[in-house]
Parts: structure tokens; C-alpha cells; sequence
């Protein structure tokens, strides 16, 4: 485990798209765009229902999750962070953590729908955490 260096978590607390890369039963990857938060080191998402990529880490729990600082006039690189790390899917508590992220991408008085408000998902579901454990940052950026 790495800790999460302050640049870096001052660029997760703005709120920016992640890609969350799964590995498949057959080995290809599986790229999924997800909302990021913190809590620790730890880097969390929240799901509501079990979908591929939750089913993927439960089966393999290498995970990579990278993000993209906003881009700086004239830069030829766009800052940028590479996390490889370990996840675990962790049962209940989305809808907050959801609520919570939506305030940082959607805006302040956002509140995510309660499950019986979403196509496909039980009504009584409480989702699923993602959580990433860091073992190696990488990218362009002061958190390298």
C-alpha cells in the first residue's frame, strides 16, 4: 500500500472521471468510466448492482484506475495519474457514498435516486463499494 500523496488527493477531491480497468474471465481488460472518492488511502466508488466489473474484481482483484488532471494552455502532456492497486467489492452503503461523490460531479444539492428509482436494480438493494488499495502511482504529474 501506497499512501495517497496531497496533489493527487486534491486532484481526486475535484471530482474527475476515472477509468477503472478489470481484468475478464478470458484475461482481456475492462474499462468502465467511474466516480472517485477517498476515504484514507483507500480510493472508492460506489455500484448499485453487481455488474461485470464488480464480478471481475471478485474474481480478480488487480485493478488499474486512471484519471486526468484538467489540461494547462501550452502543456504538451496533460497531467495525469496511473494507480495499480488490489480492490475488494464490499456490500451496502453505496447510495451514500453515491449522494456524497454526486455533490463533487453533479453539484452541491445532488441526491442519487434510491434504488427502487432505477431500471434493473432491486428496490431493496443497498449496492456495493469498490475499494482499491494503491500499490504504485504513476503518470505525469506531482504525485510521481
Amino acid at each position: 500500500m501506497v499512501a495517497i500523496p496531497a496533489p493527487l488527493r486534491a486532484l481526486i477531491e475535484t471530482g474527475p472521471l476515472a477509468h477503472l480497468v478489470t481484468v475478464d474471465a478470458d484475461g482481456a481488460p475492462q474499462v468502465t468510466v467511474i466516480w472517485i472518492g477517498l476515504d484514507g488511502d483507500d480510493i472508492v466508488s460506489g455500484h448499485m448492482n453487481l455488474s461485470k466489473k464488480l464480478r471481475n474484481v471478485r474474481r480478480d482483484p488487480r485493478v488499474v484506475i486512471s484519471l486526468e488532471a484538467p489540461p494547462t494552455p501550452g502543456v504538451f502532456l496533460a497531467e495525469h495519474a496511473v494507480l495499480r492497486g488490489t480492490a475488494v467489492v464490499e456490500e451496502g452503503g453505496a447510495h451514500a457514498l453515491l449522494t456524497r461523490l454526486g455533490h463533487l460531479y453533479v453539484s452541491p444539492e445532488f441526491t442519487f435516486p434510491s434504488a427502487d428509482q432505477i431500471p434493473g436494480v432491486p428496490a431493496d438493494s443497498q449496492g456495493f463499494i469498490l475499494r482499491t488499495t494503491v500499490n504504485r502511482i504513476t503518470g505525469v504529474g506531482p504525485w510521481v
